[in-house]
């Protein structure tokens, strides 16, 4: 067993505690974790001892659902993995599969780095090794570098990033997901439930898009608010976050190193040659287990 592989068998059992008999394949229940990264909350299930997920997308929208279920604005499912310190898939409420969060991957690096002592992670994402670092108390997660070609964003047909042939010339980025950013004189005007919807189902972006909507309130200062790819309004998001500090760098709007206001605070963004860097604050909320009655009502 390789390096890496130890020590993740090593965080399952410190992580997992009391819940680790629930993770048996014979349990009928299963523990998960709730937490929120600057307002935008997640669901996190760890299933680094099972040979298999623990989801599926219609458990994912059962979990998502805020009546019924627990709610969420996206869930993170741990992995063990052979090249990092662990994996991270991302579901969100409406049982899609996302390919980066940057909030979820915030609150779960917080978690594991305040559990076992580390100063430094290395996650395995469909975006790529991501690493994540105590930084002066602070820990921060490096999101990779932005995507900036029309067709891996992906735009369904040639633009330009920086100003594409939608309403108010928006932003397209892309940050293992799409972004679509735009910005106006005051974000707080915006009615998100009417204008989040058109765009992210617009036919520029084949597999739809994330919406922001930022104004630049004060130096390398941005107001944001966030509809969400299959979730809706959040109080925050990390990627979007990240692409729209991009976005506004690129048009020369503020520098590199961008504070970003969002309806559930304020996020941090660096823009360095080695990737994207993303902090800000975290919350653990509760552990909790699922019944064997919410999960029988999925068979």
């Amino acid at each position: 067993m390789n390096r890496a592989a130890q020590r993740s068998r090593w965080l399952v059992s410190v992580t997992l505690g009391p819940y680790i008999a629930a993770m048996r394949h014979d349990s009928p229940t299963l523990p998960f974790v709730k937490m929120h990264g600057a307002g935008n909350d997640f669901v996190i299930i760890d299933s680094r001892g099972r040979a298999d997920s623990a989801l599926s997308a219609r458990l994912a929208r059962a979990l998502g659902d805020r009546h019924r279920g627990v709610g969420f604005d996206q869930l993170a499912e741990l992995h063990a993995s052979d090249t990092a310190d662990f994996a991270l898939t991302f579901w969100n409420a409406d049982g899609s599969v996302s390919d980066a969060c940057g909030n979820a991957t915030r609150c779960v690096a917080a978690r594991v780095l305040a559990e076992t002592g580390a100063t430094q992670l290395a996650i395995e994402t469909a975006r790529g090794r991501l690493m994540a670092e105590v930084r002066d108390r602070a820990v921060w997660v490096n999101m990779g570098p932005p995507v900036l070609d029309w067709a891996a964003i992906p735009l369904s047909e040639p633009c330009d990033i920086d100003a594409l042939p939608l309403p108010g010339t928006p932003s397209a980025i892309g940050m293992g997901n799409p972004h679509c950013i735009t910005f106006v004189p005051n974000a707080e005007a915006i009615a998100l439930e009417k204008r989040g919807p058109a765009l992210e189902h617009d036919p520029l972006f084949p597999k739809a898009t994330n919406v922001e909507f930022a104004t630049l309130t004060a130096h390398d200062t941005v107001r944001l608010r966030v509809w969400e790819r299959g979730t809706g309004v959040t109080l925050a998001c990390g990627s979007g976050a990240c692409a729209t500090a991009v976005a506004a760098c690129r048009r020369g709007l503020t520098g590199p190193r961008v504070s970003i206001d969002a309806d559930g605070g304020r996020l941090e963004v660096d823009w360095r040659d080695e990737g994207v860097w993303l902090t800000g604050p975290t919350a653990h909320i509760f552990d909790a287990i699922l019944s064997a009655e919410f999960l029988a009502g999925l068979s």
